[in-house]
């Protein structure tokens, strides 16, 4: 009986890390490709300026050698920090800054409710 119960937790615990590094993995590629455009833009800059002076020494797969390993870079930077904030126990939902990827709505917008306010409250003259 207890077997059952240690094992249950267990798998529990498996998933919820696989759960929390799929969502930083997924989150991180998102901050990479939102917030990070301009390091995508300077990665690419250096890209094509690596595979023009590869050109020379290697013509047939300078580009293709360029390009996979700049989506190789990215690829394994997001995995080892997503592994890394996983392997801390920080889960998504202790993060302050994560509330849009959960659906939580921030209640510091009022403005809205005091401008329909002519339109909704019973106004008596």
């Amino acid at each position: 009986m207890t077997l059952s119960q240690t094992s249950n937790l267990g798998k529990t615990d498996s998933l919820l890390m696989i759960k929390s590094f799929l969502i930083w993995t997924f989150t991180l590629a998102v901050c990479l490709l939102v917030v990070g455009f301009p390091l995508v833009v300077l990665m690419a800059t250096v890209g094509c300026l690596l595979s023009i002076v590869l050109q020379s020494v290697m013509p047939v797969s300078a580009v293709l050698l360029v390009a996979g390993g700049l989506i190789l870079f990215n690829v394994l930077a997001v995995m080892i920090a997503a592994g890394v904030l996983t392997a801390k126990g920080i889960h998504p939902k202790e993060v302050k800054w994560l509330s849009w990827l959960h659906g939580e709505v921030e209640e510091n917008n009022t403005s809205a409710v005091y401008a329909a306010c002519p339109l909704t409250c019973d106004i008596k003259i």
